[in-house]
């Protein structure tokens, strides 16, 4: 004997179980099964209205105050947007060095070449027109020329106060292949005394029979 009136069908998509003591939800107002009468078993979308909770930011971690009727997202949104204690730049503090830039990160994106921080648009070298090898160059090149002339206290102003860094670089370019030039001269010398210095010694021996 089948009872047509007796038991609801469940109102959960995919469902449709027919449960002769259905729950009703007192938001949505629709039956629902066993399984599926919690808010969140059949995803009601009026269960805010039943459903009051006090969402927290997740931010700052205080409590945002909800209307019954509203949502929690919204309300949420909405105190990020004007009321939040926590400001962005203590989140985005990786500020870009490209000039004019002001962009923050939310992550470090250092250079590989300069080794400086910079946003997602100018992170590639050619974006920041990256001067970092040219410059590491350069002060190698001044440090080894300053190295060599240190016994001129004021070349190091010379260079690097007075000079651009074309002409610092000319300058060091110089000093190193004429500092070169002079260490092949020498070297070259010294092979000279040491070969005459061996024939004329080998003259001088008196051979005994």
């Amino acid at each position: 004997m089948e009872f047509p009136e007796l038991g609801k069908h469940c109102s959960a998509e995919l469902c449709n179980k027919l449960d002769f003591l259905p729950v009703k939800c007192d938001a949505c107002l629709q039956n629902f099964c066993s399984d599926h009468f919690s808010y969140q078993k059949h995803m009601c979308s009026t269960a805010h209205q039943k459903d009051v909770q006090v969402p927290i930011c997740p931010l700052c971690s205080e409590p945002v105050p909800t209307p019954r009727d509203v949502s929690a997202d919204l309300t949420v949104g909405r105190h990020i947007d004007q009321f939040c204690r926590s400001e962005k730049k203590k989140i985005y503090t990786n500020r870009c060095s490209f000039k004019n830039c002001k962009t923050k990160e939310l992550i470090p994106v250092n250079c590989g070449v300069c080794k400086l921080n910079f946003c997602l648009k100018h992170r590639h070298t050619l974006d920041h027109q990256c001067a970092g090898e040219k410059v590491a160059q350069r002060n190698r090149l001044l440090n080894a020329a300053t190295q060599r002339q240190n016994n001129n206290s004021n070349h190091v102003q010379q260079i690097q106060g007075s000079m651009s860094e074309d002409e610092a670089l000319a300058l060091a370019l110089s000093l190193s292949e004429q500092e070169d030039n002079n260490n092949r001269r020498q070297s070259n010398l010294q092979n000279r005394i040491t070969v005459g210095g061996g024939s004329s010694l080998s003259k001088d021996k008196c051979n005994l029979s």
